[in-house]
């Protein structure tokens, strides 16, 4: 049956939103509330109405509205900047509401009073880079409005917006007399990017009434600023530019071109009696996009433990983010663009997929940034990494001549005495231990990562397998749940469990071992590790029909799989290795 034919109509879209609108509303719900139903009801509507225009929804801070003229959509935009403007002169700061508006002209499709399409998509994305106070203009507006109006149109650029494939033409309007829209601020020059992350972090703001705890949500701030800036790959702004904006309702977009960073981090602090609650939010600043978010809650007993706490905490989740989300912002860039970190990036999207094709991708991208910068620690790092998991636990097959070697040369270019990059130590000192049989070069290297940054994720998971591999089983234990306590949703997890599996089990706990091996098995079902510890578990359990049940599973997933390949691995404790071996043999496994 054919779908029905849609309702299209050239229409003239408005999309507006409120600057700062979730901080108002946590400082102040009510009130803000009250505020936005009134200029609503006092000003917005009756000029929408005035210039023939339909809402066709509101959403919490935003609103969609549509008119049949281009002429009508920017004149009622700018009479209501200028009407805000106006409302604005008479309150505090605080509670001034200032908002954003994107106008496009564009073929929408029209279905039971809503509107779809990628006309209403650029309204909304030139919304999102109006600056607070303004109204920018699409070029097809632009097109249909010069001349039509008397208001100066200033062009600011093309601009490439997330999920659409050609840049658009942006205009940026002022209303009539010439003179700019007010903004909430004026804006200041904006500051180039820097060549890796770049986080800002606001000061959190103090919602508890309470003059008293100011020093507490700044002492929140400040252990996170130190904690951010531990993380060697990561730009951190300093505590006094991030300050100036203390107290202040501001544009996140204004905070990213004023301090130059790509993310910026900011939170609230509200106290009832002796506890406390954290809020914290990660925010992409060019598009204003939320990548995390989370809440804590504590005692006040002990003040600076909580703020540690927090700060670790907050580390811990946020550098997984960051690196999903820098891996994201590379993914559509042209390749012959790309330096030797967006590289790195593109390895780092394919090296923890144990599939071969991505690891053979990874690969690549790594021999690309080497020929780029051939002293590129993390690159190297990536090399020993991915060539590991292809040749040494042959996941595509026998490794080829020499490439034990090979594995080893790449780690110690990752892990040499002058590297600091958390990063490359932790997965040099896997290949180090794993295939170089060198478990005090690899502990150390474990160590450095960690000192370096003490709330990596990936380095503490890394670090717990290394300890297995050492005969540390406390240590690899506590290594690895601090990893899953930093990250407890990291794509990575796969790794964490399977130390934790294996810590289990070597240290004569094999049915808790079992559900830490079956995570790990779900996360990455290519990767053997944890396929051995479920076999030896289940064997020693005495449950030989789950085990050979388990071993059929790994011969499923890997048909090349032999006893011998798990034999040459460099366990320090080879009384209990060769126990796990006994246990794969029992359950039919080949030699």
């Amino acid at each position: 049956m054919a779908a029905p034919e849609l309702d299209r109509q050239l229409l003239a879209i408005l999309a507006a939103d409120i600057v700062g609108y979730s901080r108002m509303m946590e400082a102040d719900e009510p009130g803000t509330i009250a505020r936005m139903k009134s200029l609503r009801r006092e000003l917005a509507d009756p000029l929408i109405a005035r210039h023939r225009g339909r809402i066709v929804k509101v959403m919490g801070d935003g609103v969609l509205v549509v008119f049949g003229s281009v002429v009508d959509a920017v004149a009622c935009a700018c009479a209501l900047q200028a009407g805000v403007a106006e409302r604005n002169a008479t309150q505090p700061e605080g509670e001034r509401l200032v908002f954003r508006i994107g106008i496009n002209l564009g073929d929408v499709a029209v279905d039971e009073g809503d509107v779809y399409g990628d006309g209403v998509n650029i309204a909304a994305r030139l919304e999102q880079l109006c600056e607070p106070g303004g109204v920018a203009v699409s070029g097809t507006a632009y097109d249909q409005l010069h001349g039509k109006l008397g208001l100066p149109l200033e062009f600011a650029g093309e601009q490439a917006v997330k999920n659409i494939a050609r840049p658009i033409r942006v205009y940026r309007a002022a209303p009539p007399g010439g003179s700019r829209l007010p903004a909430a601020e004026p804006a200041r020059p904006a500051l180039a990017l820097p060549d890796k992350p770049s986080l800002a972090v606001l000061p959190f703001a103090n919602m508890s009434g309470d003059a008293e705890q100011e020093y507490f949500a700044d002492g929140i701030t400040e252990e996170i600023i130190t904690a951010l800036s531990r993380i060697a790959g990561l730009f951190v702004i300093a505590r006094n530019s991030s300050f100036v904006y203390r107290g202040k309702v501001v544009e996140i977009r204004q905070v990213g071109r004023e301090l130059g960073v790509r993310y910026v981090l900011e939170g609230s602090v509200r106290k009832a009696g002796n506890r406390v609650r954290i809020t914290a939010q990660l925010i992409e600043a060019a598009t204003g996009s939320h990548l995390w978010a989370e809440r804590y809650d504590g005692d006040l007993a002990d003040v600076f433990e909580l703020q540690d706490r927090v700060a670790a905490e907050v580390a811990g989740a946020i550098e997984p983010t960051l690196r999903r989300a820098e891996v994201e912002r590379v993914r559509d860039k042209p390749t012959g663009s790309l330096d030797a970190y967006d590289l790195y990036l593109r390895a780092l999207q394919h090296a923890f997929v144990i599939e071969a094709e991505h690891i053979q991708k990874a690969l690549d991208y790594a021999d690309r940034a080497l020929a780029i910068d051939p002293d590129y620690a993390v690159a190297h790092a990536m090399k020993a990494w991915a060539l590991g998991i292809r040749d040494i636990d042959q996941l595509a097959g026998p490794p080829a001549e020499g490439s034990a070697e090979a594995i080893v040369l790449h780690a110690r270019r990752a892990t040499g005495p002058s590297v600091l990059d958390s990063m490359a130590l932790a997965l040099g000192a896997a290949a180090l231990t794993r295939i170089g049989a060198d478990h005090a070069s690899g502990l150390d290297a474990c160590r450095r990562a960690v000192d370096l940054n003490p709330n990596s994720a990936l380095a503490l998971g890394i670090g717990a397998m290394v300890h297995v591999l050492c005969g540390h089983y406390a240590q690899a234990l506590d290594w690895a749940t601090r990893a899953m306590r930093r990250s407890p949703r990291d794509p990575l997890s796969f790794l964490m469990n399977n130390a934790l599996a294996h810590a289990h089990l070597y240290g004569g706990r094999p049915a808790e071992a079992l559900d830490y091996a079956a995570a790990a098995i779900r996360a990455a079902p290519l990767f053997i590790p944890p396929h051995c510890v479920t076999v030896a578990a289940r064997a020693e359990l005495g449950q030989m029909e789950e085990a050979r049940a388990a071993a059929a599973a790994l011969m499923i997933v890997r048909p090349s799989f032999r006893i011998a390949w798990r034999r040459r691995a460099p366990f320090l404790d080879r009384a209990r290795n060769d126990a796990l071996l006994i246990a794969l043999a029992q359950a039919g496994l080949p030699e």
